[in-house]
């Protein structure tokens, strides 16, 4: 997949609202000993640029959860690596760029990355 098939899979899933999964929920500890202090998962079926399920952010769900609903407020573009994140939110929630930029600092501070937003 190219930079710009890549873009465009995740810009097409911007304002949306997908079923997602989650496979690292918060309080999950990856094996970079990095703890996830939100649900983190991915679209079921749709494959993002590193041959993977799509991933996304969950925000403004404070407690663990095993799949959600997500409306799709933001991509998180990464410079240095092969695939975007998405950042999904409750329908009717927002968050500003700054406010997804700390939420997912956490992993994100290891990557050059910059936030599209709908918001």
């Amino acid at each position: 997949m190219t930079m710009e098939e890549r873009k465009a899979l995740a810009r097409s899933y911007l304002g949306k609202t997908v079923h997602i999964g989650i496979d690292r929920p918060i309080g999950y500890v990856h094996k970079k000993d990095i703890i996830y202090p939100i649900n983190y998962g991915y679209i079921p079926g749709v494959l993002g640029g590193d041959g993977e399920e799509m991933d996304v952010y969950l925000l403004g769900v404070d407690v663990p959860v095993k799949e959600f609903d997500a409306h799709i407020i933001a991509i998180i573009h990464r410079e240095n690596d092969v695939e975007d994140k998405l950042v999904g939110v409750p329908e009717g929630m927002t968050f500003t760029a700054d406010e997804i930029a700390a939420a997912v600092h956490f992993q994100e501070q290891y990557y050059r990355s910059y936030i599209e937003s709908i918001v």
